[in-house]
């Protein structure tokens, strides 16, 4: 069994309309500076998912800018995840800044079924980690509906590629500990975080955060799987493929060649049926 817990869906006229949506905002104009960039649909995810052997994938959603597009992108999630009962889990997206604007687009998606906030892009949205841009009262409301936080994890070292910031492990390590009572997902195992929780401080800070590993296999070696396990344990790990930007096979083989039998089945699926009440 596979839960992907990181993939991306878009409504079917974004594709259409690049030209307009870098224009109107800047992280789609970051992720997705050529004509040629992936974009998905939840018709192409499900066929993904019969391919690759995914009973159910998480679709989250980017760091928005503009309010139109993210409610536009939302929209599209919750709707696809109704269409697809049981196989879509939607999160929804917004920006802090926008302060009661967003803790309204939070509240609407919950009621609708979303089952936590994100991806932020926190570059390309500017957003100043901690406490600044409306972040302590978006936080508050997660902790409160118990929706967890997924945040884009920049490597500090390493090659570049689109969107990939500069959200390093300091900033969301301060991030999770300014908010120890909202659960946090740091993708892309966090920008290399989990290697410095082998120092005690570090550890003691991240009780709260879960680190997934969409877009591993362009980002480290397969053995990434078994450090991480290894130093922050099998059952704070998350398994995501980043999904249209690879395929869940691929990374989910990458788990099955260097964990265990049960540390991969926690990574695979245990954690997230767990976290996200499956």
């Amino acid at each position: 069994m596979v839960i992907d817990a990181h993939t991306h869906l878009l409504p079917p006229g974004f594709r259409d309309r690049l030209a307009e949506l870098r224009r109107r905002d800047a992280t789609f104009a970051t992720l997705f500076p050529t004509d040629d960039a992936r974009l998905a649909t939840a018709d192409d995810l499900v066929a993904a998912m019969e391919r690759d052997g995914v009973q159910t994938s998480v679709a989250v959603g980017y760091g928005w800018c503009d309010p139109a597009v993210a409610r536009e992108a939302n929209d599209y999630l919750l709707a696809s995840a109704e269409a697809h009962t049981g196989r879509i889990v939607p999160f929804v997206s917004v920006h802090p800044g926008w302060g009661d604007a967003a803790l309204a687009e939070v509240e609407r998606s919950a009621a609708a079924g979303a089952r936590g906030i994100g991806e932020f892009h926190l570059a390309s949205q500017r957003i100043d980690l901690p406490h600044g841009d409306g972040m302590p009262e978006l936080m508050a409301l997660a902790a409160r509906l118990g929706l967890p936080v997924l945040v884009h994890g920049s490597e500090p070292v390493g090659h570049a590629y689109p969107g990939k910031g500069d959200t390093t492990p300091d900033k969301l390590m301060a991030l999770a500990q300014a908010y120890p009572g909202t659960t946090f997902i740091f993708a892309h195992w966090g920008g290399g975080l989990p290697f410095y929780a082998l120092m005690p401080e570090v550890w003691a800070a991240l009780t709260n955060v879960y680190f997934d590993s969409a877009a591993s296999p362009f980002l480290y070696g397969a053995d990434v799987f078994a450090a991480v396990t290894g130093v922050v344990g099998a059952d704070r790990v998350l398994f995501g493929s980043d999904f249209p930007l690879l395929s869940a096979r691929r990374s989910a083989d990458q788990a099955r060649t260097v964990l265990p039998q049960d540390d991969a089945a926690a990574v695979l699926h245990g954690n997230a049926a767990r976290l996200f009440g499956l």
